[in-house]
């Protein structure tokens, strides 16, 4: 066209990548631009935040029946506790994206993307009686994590509360899933305190949380160890490049011997 395109990191307009080696280049055109695994509901990130993509997959990767509670301590910005209420109530994360690469193509057809939204807002469903609850010991991240689930249209349905952990109310008459994703020293925490906290956890789950499915995700084999606790799974995933798993605990009614991993 006789100017330099725009070659920057920006993905709103329409995205092509090109690949140039040597006298070869290939070309890619882009159709959602910015990356799904974002689904559009997160404005203020908090620290060291997952990707929402990811927490969505590890919950769906969980024993959670989408029905019966789920427990998110040491909720940070609310990813986890929010992608379990888009999950339980049927939220595509769609709803949340306002522009897509696909947009900016000649020949595209708002009309037929604005049948297929509808198409996925009349999918939502109430869950009767459902109960997420989030918590954290820092005020900031529960203001923050109370305004990215308004942003995703679900901060009534979430139950948030500031305190530690394992002040967090339980609700025994009605067994779910406790899902914990606590620093691992990657970019937050420091390791002696991170151990302690790991010890904690272990502890909180085995006393306080009798007959949930616990669930601990970390990217420190090491810290996980500190848990105490004997895993029922461990699943593999990757945040970037770096080697995570989810943690898997049965915790039974009763006494319980604890078990070193």
């Amino acid at each position: 066209t006789g100017h330099r395109p725009d070659s920057g990191s920006e993905l709103r307009g329409a995205v092509f990548y090109v690949f140039w080696k040597n006298d070869r280049a290939e070309i890619f055109l882009h159709t959602s631009g910015e990356t799904l695994s974002k689904h559009g509901y997160r404005k203020i990130p908090g620290k060291a935040p997952m990707l929402e993509g990811l927490a969505a997959a590890t919950i769906m990767a969980t024993k959670w029946d989408r029905k019966s509670p789920f427990i998110n301590p040491m909720c940070g910005s609310g990813t986890i506790a929010i992608e379990a209420v888009l999950l339980a109530t049927n939220r595509k994360p769609g709803l949340f994206r306002t522009n897509y690469s696909f947009m900016h193509f000649i020949g595209y057809d708002q009309e037929v993307y604005r049948k297929e939204l509808e198409i996925i807002r009349q999918q939502v469903t109430e869950v009767p009686d459902l109960i997420v609850t989030a918590s954290d010991i820092s005020e900031d991240a529960i203001e923050i994590a109370k305004a990215n689930a308004g942003s995703a249209g679900v901060k009534d349905l979430i139950r948030f509360k500031q305190c530690d952990f394992a002040d967090t109310f339980i609700h025994e008459d009605r067994p779910g899933v406790i899902y914990f994703n606590p620093e691992y020293g990657e970019r937050l925490g420091d390791i002696s305190e991170l151990e302690l906290t790991y010890a904690r956890i272990g502890d909180f789950m085995k006393k306080k949380c009798r007959g949930y499915t616990g669930y601990v995700f970390t990217g420190n084999l090491e810290l996980a160890k500190k848990i105490g606790l004997k895993a029922s799974r461990r699943i593999e995933f990757y945040t970037a490049r770096l080697d995570c798993r989810l943690f898997e605990y049965e915790l039974y009614g009763g006494t319980r011997r604890e078990v070193k991993q």
